[in-house]
């Protein structure tokens, strides 16, 4: 049995309905938003767990459970609510872990590229606790995954699996729900599908032009190959980073979703809020040697070839 937290939700449903196709396991979803987000399942043979009945759940059935993929939390960066990002975020995956080293239960579970905040001190997957502490996340959810990194990895490593995955930009389907925090490819396929003009933010730093800031985007099929294969190798842990290693602009994702498209392009940019332009990252970039380093050998999707897919195998219709 193969347990997946947030498995409602963007990259959770993309990986229960791959784990569905591809495992001879039994797939449970543990989310409240199983029912309201039933759309997103290709199949019906998904067991659906509210987070209210979860530990119960495992107690129940604690034999079958070979390992936790903890994707549920808060993921909203502007979420300015403490008490709901350490319950969610920290207290929630702190009990999960626990009960996993208790049983001896592997543990996978989504750190994030926000951990990393303005960047000034790299992007290293870098489990070192000296490196660790010296990373400054720009919101209160980086600031969660950095303290769940920092308290998962100043240990020796269990019996058992444990693997964290920092996750850059993903894109791709099921991410409707999330409101804001769509990807800004939906954002911007939306926008031309509309026929209007593409609104990107201006540049605040002197560094970089308008729409030319730099984001690491990782197609969410890839995300959900690097999950999968860590399920498939349980022998393999530690904290790595899950993007493209390659930074593409906001203008090139302006120019793969316009591929699609006959309209005419028309970029206007705009003031980028206040309330986030102090904690507006202008480049991310993934080291992923590490990962390649332990195994991981698949290629990933360029940002066309990603996008295409999106468009056109999901959101055309």
């Amino acid at each position: 049995m193969i347990i997946v937290t947030g498995g409602a939700g963007f990259i959770g449903s993309n990986l229960v309905n791959f784990l569905s196709m591809n495992t001879n396991q039994k797939i449970v979803s543990v989310d409240y938003l199983n029912e309201s987000n039933k759309n997103y399942f290709n199949l019906t043979n998904i067991i659906m767990v509210n987070p209210k009945n979860l530990k119960s759940f495992l107690r129940k059935f604690k034999k079958e459970v070979k390992v936790i993929v903890h994707l549920g939390a808060i993921s909203s960066t502007t979420c300015n609510d403490p008490n709901l990002i350490l319950e969610n975020n920290i207290r929630l995956s702190i009990r999960l872990k626990n009960w996993c080293d208790k049983n001896l239960k592997r543990f996978i579970y989504a750190s994030s590229a926000a951990t990393y905040g303005d960047g000034n001190n790299g992007f290293l997957d870098n489990s070192n606790f000296e490196y660790l502490s010296r990373l400054t996340p720009l919101n209160l959810y980086g600031w969660s995954k950095q303290i769940i990194d920092l308290n998962f990895f100043s240990k020796k490593f269990g019996k058992k699996q444990l693997v964290g995955l920092k996750f850059f930009n993903v894109y791709g389907p099921n991410e409707f729900h999330k409101d804001e925090m769509r990807s800004i490819v939906l954002k911007i396929y939306e926008q031309v599908k509309s026929k209007k003009s593409i609104k990107l933010f201006k540049s605040h730093n002197k560094n970089y032009k308008d729409g030319e800031q730099l984001r690491d985007f990782i197609y969410v099929k890839d995300v959900v190959k690097v999950i999968s294969w860590f399920i498939n190798n349980p022998n393999k842990n530690g904290l790595f980073n899950v993007g493209s290693g390659l930074p593409r602009s906001f203008k090139d994702v302006t120019n793969a979703v316009f591929r699609n498209f006959n309209y005419p392009k028309k970029i206007t940019y705009i003031k980028t809020p206040e309330n986030i332009r102090n904690q507006y990252q202008y480049f991310t970039k993934a080291e992923i040697s590490k990962l390649r380093k332990v195994g991981f050998k698949d290629k990933f999707l360029s940002l066309e070839d990603g996008i295409n897919d999106y468009v056109n195998n999901y959101l055309k219709f």
